[in-house]
């Protein structure tokens, strides 16, 4: 084995050791592994993930029901945005519609019972909150979607 070879490893390792340690990527995606694993615990006992709270929020708060426009405010590809309503559909917690005016758009809305369980869960995820923010810095996760806001537009 030539001297070359033998320290090729050597070299990936230190490389991978160092892209693990400060990539943005992927310490923001085991952050976020990290946060929404605590909050679906802490929120178990409302049925809702914090997936599913946060997308029934998003649903709640808008004045654009399209799906398009719900997409884009969650950040979402379609596919992963349809397979997520599905779940919230099955359960009767929203409703998909065509848009009148151009059926090729649709609309979503919460329904009676998910505008229900929505309002049950807030308390919840409030308590979660508290607790999350005693052990974390409660301006950390505003801030950095503030922060990475530029990157969707780029």
């Amino acid at each position: 084995m030539s001297e070359k070879t033998r320290h090729a490893p050597k070299t990936l390792r230190s490389d991978a050791r160092a892209l693990v340690a400060t990539c943005a990527g992927v310490n923001s995606r085991l952050a976020a592994r990290r946060i929404s694993q605590f909050l679906d615990r802490e929120l178990a006992a409302s049925g809702l993930t914090i997936a599913q709270i946060g997308l029934l929020s998003q649903i709640a708060v808008a004045s654009d029901d399209r799906l398009s426009a719900l997409a884009a405010r969650t950040g979402l590809e379609q596919s992963t945005l349809s397979r997520n309503l599905r779940t919230l559909e099955g359960a009767g917690l929203i409703e998909i519609a065509s848009v009148e005016s151009d059926l090729r758009k649709r609309a979503v809305w919460l329904t009676e019972t998910g505008a229900r369980r929505l309002e049950a869960a807030i308390p919840v995820w409030r308590a979660a909150q508290e607790k999350l923010g005693r052990l974390l810095s409660a301006e950390l996760a505003p801030r950095l979607a503030q922060e990475t806001e530029a990157l969707a537009e780029t």
